[in-house]
């Protein structure tokens, strides 16, 4: 059984959503957001709409106007490069406007997000910034000492109780981490975040049970339903791609990702076994607005 690519980082966008769920109306979600005409992206700019706003959660505790965040997928992790990338990204976003700080410096938050704790990266902070570094709320470690306010988010040490989609976007969950979650989403399944979160973690998850061939009974009874939904309307093979807004999000991120590796149209759909008219239709979209977050691309198809 050939294993498919999972794909984190879409999931990761909704279930950072869903997780600020509370205060989604005070929140602006960028993601992708274009720094410059090439492609130079942000994974995700989350833009406070009132400076005063106070964010109910633990990770949103640091936050000012602008927030950039970094995510790596539970298999990669956050080297000292990707540091000086994404401080690199923040002075860019700040100086890249009509007016002199027209964006505040105290303005600006950097946030990484990972699954392992990046012992390299705090070490070379500490030697070479002095920086400080603690642990501030479970799995969540501020960073005093550099040019912008930072946090390091540890996705498989947060509060599950708190995070119920973070804390489980990985593979190799147990049964006592995967039964909140169903029930958490049986009220949510219509909703395209919940959808497109719930299906990368039963993916990640089913996928590889199934393929050693130790999926518990449990776990196919908990999951029979939304896998027997899922293979229906297409999600895994790849059919029917735009019935649901979180395959067509999912699909517009790898296009557009295959499309800044200069592949083409036809290269791009053999890959994902897609529909190439669909991808032709993607890949102009992402041409003539590259700036566009993949949301906005959906929109411009539904059109």
């Amino acid at each position: 059984m050939k294993r498919r690519t999972l794909q984190w980082h879409p999931a990761f966008q909704a279930a950072l959503q869903v997780e600020l769920m509370e205060d989604r109306e005070f929140l602006v979600f960028q993601e992708e957001h274009n720094l410059s005409k090439k492609p130079l992206q942000m994974d995700t700019l989350i833009i406070k709409q009132r400076k005063d706003h106070v964010v109910r959660k633990s990770i949103g505790k640091l936050f000012r106007q602008y927030n950039i965040v970094e995510y790596k997928s539970p298999e990669d992790y956050i080297s000292v490069n990707d540091f000086y990338k994404v401080t690199g990204y923040a002075c860019v976003y700040q100086s890249d406007t009509r007016k002199v700080l027209e964006i505040p410096p105290e303005e600006l938050t950097i946030t990484l997000v990972c699954s392992h704790y990046p012992r390299e990266l705090v070490a070379h902070l500490k030697e070479r910034y002095q920086a400080a570094v603690w642990e501030e709320f479970q799995g969540i470690y501020y960073v005093k000492g550099l040019m912008f306010p930072m946090q390091i988010l540890l996705t498989n040490r947060l509060s599950k109780e708190e995070y119920i989609w973070l804390g489980r976007l990985r593979g190799g969950l147990e049964i006592t981490e995967i039964e909140p979650l169903a029930r958490e989403y049986k009220s949510n399944q219509e909703d395209p975040l919940y959808q497109a979160v719930m299906d990368l973690i039963v993916r990640a998850n089913a996928e590889q049970y199934e393929e050693v061939r130790k999926m518990c009974d449990a776990l196919r009874e908990l999951f029979a339903d939304e896998l027997e939904k899922r293979e229906e309307r297409g999600i895994e093979r790849g059919i029917e791609q735009g019935r649901e807004q979180g395959v067509l999000l999912n699909l517009v991120y790898q296009v557009r990702r295959k499309k800044n590796k200069g592949m083409a149209v036809e290269e791009i759909a053999e890959i994902l076994e897609a529909d190439e008219q669909l991808v032709q239709k993607m890949y102009q979209a992402l041409a003539l607005h590259p700036e566009n977050t993949d949301t906005e691309i959906v929109e411009l198809l539904k059109m």
